[in-house]
């Protein structure tokens, strides 16, 4: 999907040498109750490394109970090889340091389920505005922008509280338009999203769960996001 909003990759020179470019990558893993079931462990170690083929420079942001300002990080993965290490854009030699350097990208995404706790609740929103701020530091033209969120989506903190959230028509659009112009969202104009467990547990009334999912696509559609896919 090309980016409607140009990304720059950081650390130096870090770009696709010898093949085509691929994406910016996000990964945002849930370490709040979402974690808890092995299944969403799995979906992680079934998922990711998929993902982080098709992609060039991955960031890692943690879902706590403070996600924005949480102490529990990891650091972005360089995926393609610089023109320093591939001078001569030698396909080969690309190949073999992505393939050495995706290996790093699983380990730091599990890590990201034991953060420990930061104050109650889980602040999705934060994680996504840090995952972001992240991304868009990066400024490189035609990079796509890939998010893969690991999360039932429960924020329960701050502006939003799923758990009290009025879902009629009317209040949803409302809301998804206010958390964008209040930067609780943030821009995601040109990025592409996929959600992994959402409501995983459906704590949610069975009248409130597709309520609650076109929220979140109202809420991502809002911020620019496209397309955007709960699983």
């Amino acid at each position: 999907m090309a980016a409607a909003g140009v990304v720059v990759l950081l650390g130096a020179g870090v770009s696709g040498c010898g093949t085509e470019a691929k994406a910016v990558c996000g990964v945002v893993v849930d370490s709040t109750s979402y974690a808890d079931p092995a299944t969403s462990r799995s979906d992680v170690t079934s998922k990711l490394p998929a993902f982080a083929q098709g992609c060039d420079w991955i960031a890692f942001a943690a879902v706590t109970g403070s996600s924005e300002s949480s102490t529990c990080r990891q650091d972005p993965v360089s995926i393609a090889a610089t023109k320093a290490e591939n001078p001569n854009a030698n396909p080969v030699v690309e190949d073999r340091i992505r393939t050495h350097r995706i290996t790093e990208v699983l380990p730091r995404a599990v890590a990201l389920f034991d953060c420990p706790t930061e104050g109650e609740g889980s602040d999705v929103l934060g994680a996504l505005r840090y995952l972001v701020k992240q991304m868009s530091a990066q400024r490189q033209p035609d990079k796509a922008h890939q998010i893969i969120v690991f999360s039932d989506l429960i924020n329960n903190r701050g502006e939003l509280n799923i758990n009290k959230l009025d879902l009629s028509e009317a209040a949803r659009a409302q809301k998804a338009k206010q958390l964008r112009a209040s930067q609780l969202m943030p821009d995601l104009a040109g990025y592409g999203v996929v959600v992994h467990g959402f409501l995983r547990e459906k704590t949610a009334s069975p009248d409130r769960f597709p309520l609650l999912e076109d929220f979140w696509k109202e809420t991502f559609e809002a911020a620019g996001a496209s397309p955007v896919d709960l699983l």
